[in-house]
C-alpha cells in the first residue's frame, strides 16, 4: 500500500516505473523507449496483469515526495507493474533535478515473456538509453543464463558486461545445491550489439565441467535472442583413412530478412580442401534453396592417395525451388548434379537423396526438373520436364572394379502432362472421373546394349481415360463396389532396333483397353474382452478383353518378345497392389483376360491402442499372362501369396513384415520384416529384406540396425550396422559413445566401410560431434 504521507505524483512514478523497465532492458533484446503520457485507446484491453496500456500500478510501504531537493523515494515491498513488466526492490529513489534514477536491493525485473533479472543497485540517467547495473544475473529465454559483477548501457544497441559468465545448463542441483554448469564462457568483457545480433567475448574462456578447455581472445556467436543472426554453427571433425584428418566449420550469415546462406570449408590433411555452401532465398510466393560444393583437385581412391592426372573442378549442385501463381496454380524446379559418381562418399555430403519436388528417382540417383501444378478440388494437372543422372556402381562380367552408370541410357523427359478430373453429382449412381496423360522420351543410348552403343528409343505417348465406380451397402454389412475403366492409347515410336547392326525402324500404333469389374467385401465385428475384432473378406473379379501390348524386339536367348515398358520397372506384387485391376503402375503395359483377386483381412484394436494386423491374399486367372516378368510372382495362373502384417503389441513397440511366398511350395521370394522400440533405456530399429531377383536381376539379402542404449542418466552408446547377407559382408558398421545433458551432447564415433565402390577402398574413421545448447545448429535454426 502506499504511505498515507505523500501520493507520488503521476510524472515521477512513470520516471520511476521506468527505471525499473530500462533496467530489465539492460540484457533484453528489444529496446524499450518511454512510453507516451496521453491515455491508452478506448478499445484497449486489459493486460494479463489487469492493467490497460500505459496504465501504471505502484505498491510500496512508503513513498516519499522531498518537494525542496526534488526527490522521491519508495521503499518497503516496492512492485511497480507496467506494460506487462514487473519490478520489485528494496528501494528506490529518483532525483529529479539531475534525472537519475537508482534502485537498491533485491531487485528483480520479470518480463512479459518470462525473462528474469536480477541485480544489487542500479543506476540510470533520465533518458533510460544509458545505466550501469551492479551484481547483474539474468535467466532469458531457451534456459539462458547470464551473470556479470557489473552491466552497462551505452547507447539502444551497445550493452556490455564485465566479469561475466554466460550458459544455458542448470546451475543447481535436484536438491537446490549449487553445481558447476556442463559447459560455460567466462570472459573479461561481453559486448551484445543489438544492431548486428551478435554477442562479443573477449578473453574468452571455454570451461567443461568447470575446467578451462580452450582461450579465445575474441570469440562471438548469434544473439540468443535474436531469430536469425549471423554466426558459427557446429563444427564436424573427424579422422579417417580416406581423407586424413578433417575439419568442417559452418559459418551462418544473414544476407537480409528473407535469405541467408551457409559457408562450410572442409579442411582436410590427406586431400584437398572442399567447400560446401547453401544459400536460401525466400520471396513473396515462393522461396528457392541451393545446395553446392567445389573443388580443385586430383581424384583420389579410398586410402586417400591421389590417382595420377590432371587436377580438374568437382562439385555438385543440389537445389529447388517451389512457388505459388496463385491460389491453384504452383510451379518450381529441382537441379541435382555432380561433377563426380562418388563425389558425396568421398566428402561425406548427407541429405543427398530426398525428395525435393514432386518427381523422385531412384536411390543414388539424381533427378533435375521443371513442373507447373494446378490443383483445386476436383481436377489436378501438371505439366514438366526432367532429366536423370545414375550415381549407382556398375559391374560388368569379369570387373573387379565398379563403373559408374551410363547416363546416355537414362531418357530426357518433356513434357510429361497428366491430368484428372472427377465430375460434380453422380454418374449412374456413381462417381466418374477423367484422366489424360501424355509424355515424351528421347534417349541417346540403348539401354539394352549398352556396350555397343546403338541408339536409344524415343517415344511419345498420349492417353485418354474413363473411369466409373459406384457402392452398394446391404443392411447385412455386404458391400459390392462395380466399376469400368476405358482407355485409348496413342503411341509414336523411333529408333526401334530392327536387330541387324544399328540399323532402325519407327513405329505408330494406338489401343484401346477397357477393364470390368466388382469388388466385395463383409467385414465381421466382435467385442471380445478390451478388444475388437474384425475379420474381413475381400474379393475383386474383373475382366479385360487381350490388351494390345507395344513390342520394340525380340530376346535373341529366349525369343520372348520385348515390351515397351518405360513407367513399371520398379513394380512390385504385394499388399498395395493386389486389388488394383490393372497391377502395372504405369502405361505402357496393360494386365488384360479374368482375374480373380482375394484376400483376408484380420484385425484386433484393443482400448489401451495396441493393435494386430494380417492379410493373407493371392490372384488367380484364367490363363497365363506372360507379359509379367518371371520375378513378379504374376505370371501363372495362380500368383504367389501374399502376407503382410504389422502389430503394436506394447507401448514403444511395433512391428511389420510383408512378404510374397511362392504359390506351389511357400519358398519366400521377397521377405521385408522390421521392428522399432523406444522406451527409459534407448531406442532402436533392424530392418531385413531378403529378394530373389531385384530390379537388377540380382539376388538380394541384407541387415539394416541401429539405435541407442542409454547408460545411467547420461552416457550411452550407439550403434548401426548394414550388412549384406548375400554378400556376407558388412557394408557400414558404426559404434559411438555419447555423454548427453540438457545443454550439451557429445558423440564420439567409430566408422569402417567395408564395400568397394568405384576407386574407394575400405576405409575407417572416428568422428566427434559436439551440440552445445544455443550456439550453433542447423540451418533450420538461427
Amino acid at each position: 500500500m502506499m504511505s498515507p504521507r505523500r501520493r507520488t505524483p503521476r510524472h515521477a512514478g512513470k520516471r520511476a516505473l521506468m527505471a525499473g523497465a530500462a533496467l530489465a532492458l539492460l540484457w533484453s533484446a528489444a529496446a524499450h523507449a518511454q512510453a507516451p503520457e496521453s491515455a491508452a485507446p478506448a478499445q484497449a484491453q486489459p493486460g494479463p496483469d489487469g492493467l490497460l496500456p500505459d496504465e501504471m500500478y505502484i505498491e510500496a510501504d512508503e513513498v516519499i515526495r522531498e518537494d525542496e531537493t526534488g526527490r522521491t523515494t519508495a521503499q518497503g515491498n516496492l512492485e511497480i507493474r507496467y506494460n506487462d513488466r514487473t519490478l520489485r526492490a528494496d528501494r528506490l529513489v529518483y532525483e529529479e533535478d539531475t534525472g537519475v534514477i537508482r534502485a537498491f536491493g533485491n531487485i528483480v525485473i520479470v518480463n512479459a515473456d518470462g525473462s528474469t533479472e536480477y541485480a544489487d543497485e542500479a543506476v540510470l540517467d533520465d533518458d533510460m538509453r544509458a545505466g550501469v547495473v551492479l551484481g547483474f544475473a539474468a535467466r532469458l529465454s531457451e534456459n539462458v543464463k547470464i551473470a556479470a559483477a557489473s552491466a552497462a548501457r551505452r547507447n539502444d544497441n551497445i550493452q556490455e558486461l564485465n566479469r561475466a559468465i554466460y550458459t544455458p545448463c542448470e546451475i543447481c542441483a535436484a536438491d537446490g545445491t549449487p553445481k558447476k554448469p556442463t559447459w560455460s564462457i567466462a570472459a573479461d568483457k561481453v559486448v551484445q550489439d543489438k544492431k548486428r545480433r551478435i554477442v562479443y567475448y573477449r578473453h574468452a574462456r571455454f570451461r567443461l565441467f568447470g575446467a578451462s578447455v580452450l582461450y579465445l581472445p575474441l570469440f562471438w556467436h548469434a544473439d540468443p535472442q535474436a531469430g536469425r543472426s549471423s554466426g558459427f554453427l557446429t563444427p564436424k571433425a573427424s579422422f579417417s583413412d580416406r581423407r586424413g584428418f578433417s575439419y568442417e566449420q559452418p559459418y551462418y550469415q544473414v544476407i537480409s530478412p528473407s535469405a541467408d546462406m551457409i559457408i562450410s570449408p572442409q579442411i582436410n590433411t590427406k586431400i584437398a580442401p572442399f567447400l560446401n555452401g547453401q544459400v536460401r532465398k525466400r520471396f513473396y510466393s515462393g522461396d528457392v534453396d541451393v545446395r553446392f560444393g567445389y573443388t580443385h583437385a586430383r581424384d583420389f581412391d579410398g586410402q586417400g592417395n591421389e590417382i595420377v592426372g590432371t587436377r580438374t573442378d568437382r562439385s555438385y549442385i543440389l537445389g529447388r525451388g517451389s512457388f505459388e501463381i496463385d491460389e491453384k496454380w504452383r510451379w518450381g524446379f529441382t537441379a541435382e548434379r555432380t561433377s563426380d559418381d562418388l563425389i558425396f562418399d568421398k566428402y561425406e555430403v548427407g541429405r543427398v537423396y530426398v525428395s525435393r519436388g514432386p518427381y523422385v528417382a531412384d536411390d543414388r540417383r539424381l533427378i533435375s526438373q521443371v513442373y507447373a501444378i494446378r490443383q483445386d478440388e476436383r481436377s489436378y494437372f501438371s505439366a514438366a520436364a526432367m532429366t536423370i543422372q545414375g550415381l549407382r556402381p556398375e559391374f560388368a562380367p569379369g570387373d573387379q572394379v565398379a563403373r559408374g552408370e551410363n547416363d546416355r541410357v537414362f531418357p530426357v523427359i518433356g513434357p510429361l502432362v497428366e491430368g484428372h478430373y472427377e465430375l460434380p453429382g453422380m454418374v449412374a449412381g456413381g462417381r466418374l472421373r477423367v484422366h489424360t496423360s501424355a509424355v515424351v522420351l528421347s534417349r541417346e543410348q540403348s539401354q539394352f546394349f549398352p556396350e555397343q552403343r546403338l541408339p536409344g528409343i524415343d517415344s511419345a505417348r498420349l492417353t485418354g481415360e474413363v473411369d466409373w465406380r459406384r457402392t452398394f451397402t446391404s443392411a447385412a454389412g455386404v458391400r459390392l463396389s462395380p466399376f469400368v475403366n476405358l482407355r485409348a492409347d496413342a503411341y509414336r515410336i523411333q529408333d526401334i532396333l530392327t536387330g541387324v547392326g544399328s540399323a532402325t525402324r519407327k513405329d505408330e500404333l494406338g489401343r484401346g483397353l477397357a477393364t470390368v469389374g466388382l469388388d466385395l467385401t463383409y467385414p465381421f465385428f466382435k467385442r471380445s474382452g478390451d478388444a475388437t475384432i474384425v475379420v474381413e473378406p475381400v474379393v475383386q473379379l474383373a475382366a479385360s478383353p487381350d490388351a494390345k501390348q507395344v513390342v520394340i524386339g525380340e530376346d535373341p536367348v529366349t525369343g520372348e518378345p520385348i515390351y515397351l515398358n518405360e513407367d513399371s520397372v520398379a513394380f512390385e506384387f504385394d499388399e498395395t497392389t493386389l486389388f488394383r485391376p490393372n497391377k502395372f503402375p504405369g502405361y505402357d503395359l496393360y494386365e488384360d483376360g479374368v482375374r480373380l483377386n482375394v484376400a483376408g483381412r484380420a484385425s484386433v484394436l484393443w482400448d489401451d491402442g495396441r493393435r494386430a494386423n494380417l492379410l493373407v491374399g493371392r490372384a488367380f486367372r484364367t490363363e497365363e499372362n506372360r507379359v509379367f516378368s518371371e520375378r513378379s510372382g504374376l505370371r501363372s495362373e495362380s500368383s504367389d501369396w501374399i502376407v503382410a502384417a504389422d502389430a503394436q503389441p506394447v507401448r514403444g513397440l511395433s512391428m511389420f513384415a510383408r512378404a510374397r511366398l511362392d504359390s506351389d511350395d511357400f519358398d519366400i521370394h521377397r521377405l521385408e520384416a522390421g521392428a522399432n522400440v523406444y522406451n527409459r533405456y534407448g531406442n532402436g530399429f533392424v530392418r531385413y529384406l531378403t529378394d530373389d531377383f531385384d530390379i537388377t536381376g540380382r539376388k538380394r539379402e541384407n541387415l539394416d540396425l541401429g539405435g541407442e542404449v542409454y547408460v545411467g542418466k547420461n552416457w550411452g552408446v550407439s550403434f548401426y550396422g548394414n550388412r549384406d547377407l548375400n554378400e556376407d559382408a558388412w557394408v557400414i558398421r558404426d559404434l559411438g559413445v555419447f555423454y548427453r545433458d540438457d545443454c550439451i551432447r557429445v558423440d564420439v564415433v567409430y566408422r569402417r566401410e567395408d564395400t568397394i565402390i568405384g576407386r574407394l577402398l575400405p576405409s575407417e574413421s572416428v568422428s566427434v560431434r559436439l551440440t552445445l545448447a544455443t550456439l550453433g545448429g542447423t540451418s533450420d535454426g538461427r
